[in-house]
C-alpha cells in the first residue's frame, strides 16, 4: 500500500438485478465492481495502478512519467491527472497522427498539461519500446523520467488488482465468483487472476496487443511473486470473439450492451473497453452464468462515448451496425 492517494477505495460492489434479469439471472447473481468511479479524471481502472507507479516515481526522485497509448487512451489521460496531482512534467506518446479534433480524452490531456506526441501508425505492441526511446532523450537533456508501459500494465501496477480482487471477496463474503473484465494491456486481469486463480476471471480481448494471452500468463505469475502469492495453476482465460475489427472499432454487440447497461441500471460503458466487455458477459452460455456469481468490473472509459467517431453509431437505429 501507499499512502499517495489518487484514487477513491474501496470502490462500490452493487447489484445489477435488472441487468442480471434481462440476460436471465435470478436477483443477486449479477454485481457490477464499480472501478469506473474511482474519481480521478472522470474515473476508471488506471487510478490504482498510477497510485502505486506514481508513488514509486516520487520515491526515485523521478520529475516526469512518460508513457503511451492509442489516440484515445484512458491510462494516457489519466497519467496527465496523477502527474498534475502531484506536480510531476508528464509526455504522452500516441501511435496516430495528429488527430483531427482535440475531443474527449486528448481534450482532457491539454488541460491536465501534458506534452503529447503523435508518432504516427504503430502496433500497440511497440509503443513500450517507443516510450523507452523517448525516455532516453529526456535523460539526455537532464530529466530524470519515469517509464509507465502502456495500460500502467508493469508488475508492481497490475499488483493493484491484487487488492481489487481482495475488495470483491470481502463484499461478497465467499470465493465462488466470476469476474469479467476487458482485457487490453493485461494488468488489470492479471492482478485479479493472481489473487483468484485463472479459472475465476474471464478477460474479454479488446484487441489491443497481438498475443494478449502471453501478456497476462506473464504478469500474473510476476503480481503473484510481488504479493507473495503462489503462481495460479492453468492457462488465462480470454475471449477474443469481440473484437471486431480491431482495437477501437465498435460492433453492433458492444453497441446492444451499451444500451442495455444505461437503460437498465443507469450504467454507462465506453465503446471500446466495457462495452465490448459488457458484450462477452452477454454472450456466455446460461449454463456458466447461472453456476456462480458474476462480477462485471467496470474499467471506466466515458470520454469515448463523446468522440465524434461514435456519435452516429451512439445515437442511429436499434439495428445499427459497426463503425471503423
Amino acid at each position: 500500500m501507499t499512502d499517495l492517494m489518487l484514487a477513491h477505495l474501496p470502490t462500490r460492489l452493487e447489484r445489477a438485478d435488472r441487468l442480471g434479469a434481462a440476460l436471465g439471472l435470478p436477483a443477486g447473481r449479477l454485481w457490477v465492481k464499480r472501478d469506473d468511479c474511482t474519481g480521478l479524471a472522470t474515473g476508471g481502472n488506471k487510478a490504482r495502478k498510477l497510485e502505486l507507479l506514481v508513488a514509486d516515481a516520487l520515491t526515485r526522485g523521478c520529475d516526469v512519467l512518460v508513457t503511451a497509448g492509442g489516440p484515445q487512451s484512458n491510462h494516457a489521460r489519466m497519467t496527465a491527472a496523477a502527474a498534475a496531482r502531484v506536480g510531476l512534467a508528464c509526455v504522452l506518446a500516441f501511435n496516430s497522427d495528429p488527430p483531427r479534433r482535440t475531443e474527449s480524452n486528448q481534450l482532457l490531456g491539454v488541460i491536465f498539461g501534458a506534452e503529447r506526441r503523435f508518432l504516427g501508425p504503430l502496433a500497440m505492441d511497440d509503443l513500450n519500446a517507443a516510450v523507452e526511446s523517448i525516455a532516453g532523450e529526456l535523460r539526455s537533456d537532464g530529466r530524470r523520467p519515469y517509464v509507465i508501459p502502456v495500460g500502467g500494465s508493469s508488475p508492481l501496477g497490475a499488483t493493484a488488482y491484487a487488492s481489487a480482487a481482495g475488495e470483491i471477496l470481502a463484499d461478497l463474503g465467499h470465493d465462488d465468483v466470476l469476474v469479467i473484465t476487458a482485457t487490453g494491456s493485461g494488468g488489470t486481469q492479471a492482478g485479479l487472476a493472481a489473487r483468484l486463480g485463472h479459472e475465476r476471471v474471464l478477460g474479454i480481448d479488446v484487441g489491443a496487443l497481438v498475443d494478449p494471452m502471453a501478456a497476462v500468463r506473464r504478469l500474473t505469475i510476476e503480481v503473484a511473486e510481488l504479493r507473495g502469492l503462489p503462481a495460479p495453476a492453468g492457462e488465462p482465460r480470454i475471449a477474443r470473439d469481440q473484437i471486431g475489427d480491431g482495437y477501437g472499432a465498435a460492433t453492433h454487440a458492444c453497441l446492444s450492451a451499451i444500451r442495455l447497461a444505461a437503460r437498465t441500471e443507469g450504467l454507462l460503458l465506453d465503446p471500446v473497453y466495457s462495452g465490448k466487455a459488457m458484450a462477452g458477459l452477454m454472450a456466455l452460455p446460461q449454463s456458466e452464468l447461472q453456476a456462480t456469481t458474476v462480477v462485471f468490473l467496470a474499467t471506466g472509459g466515458v470520454p469515448a462515448l463523446f468522440e465524434t467517431r461514435y456519435e452516429d453509431w451512439l445515437t442511429g437505429p436499434e439495428h445499427n451496425g459497426t463503425v471503423a
